[in-house]
């Protein structure tokens, strides 16, 4: 089986091409396969392009665990540029379709950076979902492994839960995502972003992802910090992401549309063994 490798500032995906997928592996089991950092291939999710949609290319997005995403900025990002690296779509703007909708995208400087708009930031607990009264999920409290949290809840596409913090901690995302993750409150489960404002235009980040846990970056985790910093009024406009593995640009719009601009890397390109795909020695 071909595959592609990609990286946006350290989160990296696996670009599977279609034709190639074996029917008879579940795609749960394959992705968990490959995508193990010590017997796979290793990444932070897979991208498996799906039938055209009214003549747009379509991708399904499945994290490590075998779970599948509704969308993801970044793995978008890196859908665009293999289209664009195949010669399968040019620099001017074209849509991919996810399960969380259509986005809108530009391959930019010859493939080195990549412009997304993830659509509106909705605060709407029925649309995130997030438990309890229909309501606008913004700076609530929960509590997490005894610990008591402020909290604003967000969707861009994929659920995502956005925690105020003056310090950012590997070690605190690391404890408490997990839990956050799963937290009764979230019954799709949840991405979760521990934010630090550091001015009107520029916020940090630490993110643990649902289904794959602690990553270098996210680029609908950047959209969806951007938007509840907007909405808190802690930052307006045009906001700069800071991320362990680098900085995103997002654009948060009065109507609350988010846009998304950052580098793609190429990492590799290959075949996946058959070994891998069929341990016990049967294709």
């Amino acid at each position: 089986m071909r595959f592609a490798k990609y990286h946006a500032l350290g989160n990296d995906y696996l670009v599977l091409e279609t034709a190639s997928v074996p029917s008879a592996v579940p795609i749960a089991e394959l992705v968990r396969a490959v995508c193990d950092r010590h017997l796979g291939v290793g990444a932070d999710g897979v991208l498996i392009e799906g039938a055209a949609r009214d003549g747009r290319p379509s991708v399904r997005i499945v994290n490590p665990d075998g779970s599948e995403a509704e969308t993801s900025g970044n793995g978008v990002r890196i859908f665009a540029r293999y289209l664009f690296d195949r010669g399968r779509v040019g620099s001017e703007p074209f849509e991919v379709v996810t399960r969380g909708g259509a986005v809108r995208c530009e391959v930019r400087d010859g493939g080195r950076a990549v412009f997304a708009e993830l659509g509106r930031a909705s605060f709407d607990s029925a649309a995130i979902p997030v438990a309890g009264p229909h309501r606008a999920v913004v700076d609530e409290e929960l509590e997490v492994l005894g610990d008591r949290r402020r909290f604003t809840a967000v969707t861009v596409g994929n659920p995502h839960c956005v925690i105020l913090v003056d310090e950012l901690s590997a070690d605190l995302t690391s404890r408490l995502g997990p839990a956050l993750e799963r937290h009764p409150l979230f019954p799709r489960r949840i991405n979760v972003q521990f934010m630090r404002v550091l001015g009107r235009h520029r916020i940090a980040i630490e993110i643990w992802e649902r289904g794959a846990g602690r990553t270098l970056a996210s680029g609908s985790s950047s959209c969806a910090a951007a938007a509840a910093a907007v909405r808190l009024g802690a930052c307006e406009g045009a906001v700069t992401v800071v991320m362990p593995g680098g900085e995103l640009e997002v654009e948060v719009g009065t109507d609350l549309g988010v846009t998304l601009l950052g580098p793609v890397v190429q990492v590799a390109a290959g075949t996946l063994a058959d070994e891998l795909l069929h341990p016990g020695g049967a294709p």
